[in-house]
């Protein structure tokens, strides 16, 4: 299991790809406060601050940072959506989606490059050798250049092809669909060059300037989209517009990079060829997982389309809100990666295990928080976001999404850290099963039973990805994080799953065929009910005391006069 290192990235290694995307593939976001580059704590500090006490704080700072852009960015991603759906005809949103979701493959060809960049960079500033940084910096670089010219010609492909994968699709919108496919993801393949740049940022810990790009790409990317359709222009129009967003964004990560990091060289004279292997070599296990995560989260929204077009606008929005609650995970989980990259060279594999233990806990709350929110909530949010033709329509997947990505997210920082630590090729096995039960399963069901069939199959595989983990897996991860199998799953996964009682007393209520919401009185008492048992059941003393302690830190920090 592939989880956004997308989002989720993705997402997960890179963020959850959703349908407000641009050119940044921030893994990991930024400090919270504005702060220059030079005041920003780096990896190459990491050994000190864990003898200092504040590698701790530097974790929690872009933890923090992270959520924020995660909440400007999901903010857009929520409000776009609401207005696209109301001034374009269901058939032509339902273009637009499938335009960005073949234009987001070309991201898929980062294959884990980003990452090892972010990683290197993070080993090697650790040990002071700014000189090893830039070498793998720059064949990083290299692949990247060869990844971004096969994005070209993938993008050309999928273009021509675009009657053939979508039959039922209205004739008169193939052309606008092609034209705005070439623009999308001819810009991203200019971007994943770009990428680069903001990786080294990522490896050093100096997360402002990648933060800033990822807010401006989003919002620019929903101003042009929003003036475009309120102008009345076409499909067309609205590729342009989004092609010249990711084009100016990829180019400030570069000249960001010159600017603010340039001590980290990154050149085509600095390819090493040994260095070169090596990072072509741990790309090669990466690129194995990314494929995997495109057969999970990737292709569903094309599968939908392909056998059941009149229901893709209806089930892109049920990935949206599905999209936000891994997006956090994401968010806490991406300035875990450099900073455990560093760590594995200081701390015993007991230690780390005991770290995963910890996150893990922490990482299933949020999950479970966010998700029983949207599974009983689902229908009122809907209405009030999209309307209630759409919720109607949306409701049956969202639930089952949710579910889906609940259980397949909680390895979550298990997949993150062992990636950091370059163990990643033991979780080879749960990855491909995962995409051949998901990939599989979903083509199935979607010819029998329509779009529905695609999210049943992103839940068979979900199960798959968790039990692989557990009996496969963490069995060959025990030299690099040591932890019993048992411990993990009864204190990480099982604890938390307290705070879903009151949403099963309430199951008759709220999981209806007639969609009645619970009456306010009810949801406070859910709500409060949720809350205190997620505070005093899962959470220790030590836990709330120290969250209220950092909590109070971040809001002097908000508050102190510059």
């Amino acid at each position: 299991m592939m989880v956004n290192a997308s989002e989720i990235s993705k997402s997960p290694q890179r963020c959850h790809r959703s349908l407000c995307w641009g050119t940044v593939s921030c893994k990991q976001s930024p400090l919270p406060r504005s702060i220059t580059l030079s005041e920003a704590p780096i990896v190459s500090e990491s050994t000190e601050p864990e003898r200092s006490g504040n590698f701790a704080a530097t974790i929690s700072r872009n933890i923090v940072a992270s959520l924020a852009r995660v909440f400007v960015v999901s903010l857009i991603a929520l409000v776009l959506p609401a207005y696209l759906t109301h001034h374009l005809p269901v058939t032509t949103y339902a273009a637009w989606v499938l335009i960005l979701q073949l234009g987001a493959y070309v991201s898929y060809l980062d294959l884990g490059i980003q990452m090892g960049v972010s990683k290197f960079v993070a080993e090697y500033t650790a040990r002071g050798d700014l000189a090893g940084a830039g070498r793998h910096a720059s064949a990083g670089f290299a692949l990247m250049l060869f990844a971004g010219t096969l994005g070209l010609a993938c993008t050309v492909v999928l273009a021509w092809q675009v009657p053939e994968l979508f039959k039922t699709m209205p004739a008169n919108l193939y052309h606008d669909v092609r034209t705005s496919v070439v623009l999308v993801g001819f810009s991203l393949s200019f971007g994943l060059v770009c990428a680069v740049y903001s990786a080294v940022f990522l490896g050093l810990q100096r997360y402002l300037i990648p933060m800033t790009i990822s807010i401006v790409n989003r919002a620019s990317f929903a101003v042009v989209v929003l003036a475009v359709v309120a102008l009345r222009g076409n499909l067309t129009a609205m590729g342009a517009a989004v092609a010249f967003v990711n084009i100016v964004t990829g180019l400030m990560q570069a000249v960001a990079w010159r600017k603010r990091a340039s001590d980290i060289h990154i050149s085509p004279r600095l390819v090493d060829f040994r260095v070169l292997t090596k990072m072509a070599r741990y790309c090669s296990l990466q690129s194995i997982w990314t494929a995997a995560m495109l057969c999970v989260t990737g292709l569903d929204v094309a599968i939908v389309g392909h056998f059941d077009y009149v229901q893709t606008a209806y089930y892109s929005i049920a990935t949206l809100p599905t999209s936000f609650a891994l997006s956090i995970i994401g968010s806490m989980m991406g300035p875990l990666m450099p900073a455990s990259s560093a760590m594995s060279t200081a701390r015993s594999a007991s230690e780390m295990g005991d770290l995963l233990a910890k996150i893990t806990r922490y990482s299933t709350l949020i999950l479970l928080l966010t998700g029983l929110l949207l599974m009983v909530c689902g229908f009122p949010i809907l209405r009030v976001w999209v309307g209630p033709a759409y919720a109607l329509h949306t409701l049956k997947y969202l639930r089952i999404l949710v579910l889906a990505n609940v259980i397949r997210t909680l390895c979550a920082p298990y997949a993150t850290m062992i990636a950091a630590t370059g163990r990643q090729g033991a979780a080879t096995a749960a990855a491909i099963s995962e995409a051949v039960v998901n990939l599989g399963s979903s083509i199935y069901l979607a010819s029998r039973f329509g779009a529905i069939g695609v999210a049943l199959g992103t839940l068979l595989g979900s199960f798959v990805s968790v039990a692989l983990h557990f009996a496969i897996t963490m069995h060959f991860t025990q030299q690099t994080l040591e932890i019993s199998r048992s411990r993990l799953f009864l204190k990480g996964l099982l604890q938390p799953t307290i705070t879903a009682i009151p949403s099963l007393l309430l199951l008759p209520l709220w999981w209806s065929r007639s969609h009645v919401a619970l009456t306010p009185r009810l949801a406070i008492v859910w709500g409060v009910s949720t809350l205190a048992l997620a505070w005093l059941a899962v959470l220790s003393r030590q836990e709330r005391n120290d969250l209220l302690h950092l909590s109070r830190s971040h809001l002097k920090l908000l508050l102190r006069p510059n």
